[in-house]
């Protein structure tokens, strides 16, 4: 129980001190606080969005973006397909094989594949989006591998892609860099 004293008497016959039961207030406050929190959360998602109305057009006509062409290699047991695509349609297909060459370094032997290496040069210099020295975004390359691609032939794949380099303006310098940003492809 808590109390609240607010002096003496002073000379009073009845006393002014007197026994305040808190743990309701208490209650109600810690009611009240949980109802808060739970709240908040729905305050946010509630919001709408809203833009001002501008004077324009009555019906502005639409611009549909042009989507960028994707570079998509495909890791099969017999070679590599490049298939560069615009959304959905296939602008190119092209097989290159899949011809290996060990190289030692230090203790280590390291796949390098020549002839991707080749043939993604060839491919980004006939269908590149992005190749201005200003321009500092890469063309998007989509790595399609199934599972048991060993990890050093897919390091050699990656390293075929990170080869092909194009100067690009970064921070006052001038400096190469892939042309290529990869990713991989999800199932």
């Amino acid at each position: 129980m808590a109390g609240v004293d607010v002096g003496e008497s002073g000379g009073k016959k009845r006393a002014t001190n007197s026994d305040i039961n808190m743990i309701p207030f208490i209650d109600l406050l810690m009611c009240t606080i949980a109802f808060l929190l739970i709240t908040a959360v729905w305050v946010t998602n509630s919001r709408i969005n809203a833009d001002a109305q501008v004077p324009g057009p009555p019906t502005p006509t639409p611009v549909e973006p042009v989507e960028e062409r994707t570079l998509h290699v495909t890791v099969a047991e017999d070679g590599f397909k490049l298939t560069w695509k615009q959304g959905k349609t296939v602008i190119s297909d092209t097989q290159v094989p899949r011809s290996q060459v060990e190289i030692e370094a230090g203790d280590t032997k390291v796949v390098r594949y020549p002839d991707l290496t080749a043939a993604l040069e060839r491919e980004w210099k006939q269908f590149k989006n992005h190749a201005d020295v200003a321009d500092k975004k890469q063309d998007q390359l989509v790595l399609h591998t199934d599972d048991r691609v060993p990890f050093r032939e897919l390091v050699a794949v990656m390293d075929a892609a990170a080869t092909t380099r194009r100067p690009m303006r970064l921070g006052g310098e001038t400096k190469d860099v892939s042309v290529f940003n990869t990713t991989f492809a999800v199932r």
